[in-house]
């Protein structure tokens, strides 16, 4: 495979050479290989080819003499740029948001995931129909092509709209089941913690770390693409659930942020969100600015964030990155379980900037009640009264937590008298 870009006025080289080692990255995930790459200067992309027709030529030239079949752009092709450079080569074209496509097409394993990575090739596919028949009859399977297939995008503009207008229905369906599954959550009192981060930081290795579980973690970009959620038990003993997503990359093709948009939703309801960055990275504080912008475009942007500097395992003493990053911050090692204990105490200290303290009574006799607000609120004391018979709890709960609410209500009502 051939690796092109075009390093444009609004980056830096830096930038660009950075997402460029991302697209070899990219095309390894995929199963792929970058045989040779070649970057252009210039102000904006070409309107027609994307790159100069001099280098379109030069791409040819390293097509013929490495035999590759593919030429991956890194950046998003036009329908008009996509035709005409794919008729100055004699390999298949295709851009950075076809690739990620691709990727998410190979690792999607849930109907709904499956169904979410379909509406967004459909979608991203439909404007550039014509043409597309020829481009993929021309080398059959391969990275680029996996997903709705040649048929599909060989019929009629007509049938691949109903088609979306099918899967968006589908989804719908899912959204209303997974809220009713988040309403019925809501009422066991269980807060929701979510794991966000760029893609390869360390998110799966984290939540396994937290649970003692072993998801599927592997060192390639979009390792996770399914979401995945596990029970946890802070060390107060409150139940919380904890859920893994997608990693965000720059770039992040918009259809498929719209289509992953029921999947994205447990970013946006989540009680906390624990931003996961890779503290090796040298481009660590762009990485950081790509997931916050991805979250303010989510509605996520106001969810209180606890950042954990992941990978410190592999910092060299003086190699700390600068990363403008807000409180609470700790660094910590999911591979080495190294600081899990300190992330455990400071996900409950957010949780109560959230709740309120509480005082309680419990009859000794209604064990259930006990176990229930042992286990849906953060207790700090618990005594027995044996004169009594009761144990007295004092912690911190929701507002809406139906039988601390109830309590306080009774309480209201008796002071009043």
């Amino acid at each position: 495979m051939i690796a092109t870009a075009v390093i444009s006025e609004k980056e830096s080289e830096a930038e660009a050479y950075a997402s460029l080692e991302e697209l070899k990255s990219l095309v390894t995930t995929a199963g792929g290989t970058v045989m040779a790459t070649t970057v252009q200067n210039r102000p904006t992309p070409d309107v027609s080819t994307y790159v100069g027709k001099g280098k379109a030529d030069e791409i040819e030239g390293l097509v013929e003499e490495w035999e590759a079949d593919v030429v991956v752009v890194n950046g998003e092709l036009s329908p008009r740029q996509g035709q005409s450079l794919a008729a100055r080569t004699s390999a298949r074209v295709i851009d950075r948001t076809q690739l990620i496509l691709d990727i998410f097409a190979d690792r999607a394993r849930t109907k709904e995931g499956r169904i979410q990575v379909e509406l967004a090739q459909l979608t991203y596919l439909l404007p550039r129909l014509r043409g597309q028949g020829h481009a993929l009859s021309r080398l059959g399977g391969g990275i680029g092509t996996r997903g709705p297939g040649e048929t599909k995008l060989e019929t009629d503009r007509r049938h691949i709209q109903k088609r979306m207008d099918e899967l968006k229905k589908e989804l719908r369906r899912i959204r209303k089941h997974r809220s009713t599954l988040r309403k019925q959550k809501e009422r066991q009192n269980h807060p929701q913690f979510t794991l966000v981060g760029y893609t390869n930081a360390g998110k799966t290795t984290l939540l396994n770390a937290l649970t003692n579980e072993e998801a599927l973690a592997e060192d390639l970009l979009f390792a996770t693409l399914d979401p995945l959620t596990r029970a946890l038990r802070l060390p107060s003993g409150l139940s919380v659930r904890i859920s893994d997503t997608v990693g965000f990359i720059r770039g992040l093709p918009t259809t498929l942020i719209a289509a992953f948009r029921a999947t994205l939703e447990e970013v946006s309801e989540a009680d906390v969100l624990i931003h996961i960055i890779d503290a090796t990275s040298p481009e660590a504080e762009t990485e950081k600015q790509t997931v916050m912008e991805l979250l303010d475009e989510l509605g996520a942007g106001d969810i209180p964030v606890i950042t954990v500097m992941n990978k410190a395992e592999n910092l060299e003493e003086d190699g700390v990155p600068t990363v403008n990053a807000g409180r609470p911050r700790l660094y910590a090692s999911a591979r080495e379980k190294q600081n899990i204990d300190d992330l455990q105490t400071v996900m409950e200290d957010e949780l109560i900037k959230q709740m309120s303290f509480y005082s309680i009574s419990i009859p000794a006799g209604d064990g259930r009640r006990l176990y229930e607000i042992r286990h849906s609120t953060i207790v700090r004391e618990e005594t027995f009264d044996e004169a009594n018979e009761l144990y007295k709890l004092q912690g911190y709960a929701f507002d809406h937590h139906p039988q601390i609410a109830a309590e306080r209500k009774t309480d209201k009502k008796e002071d009043h008298r």
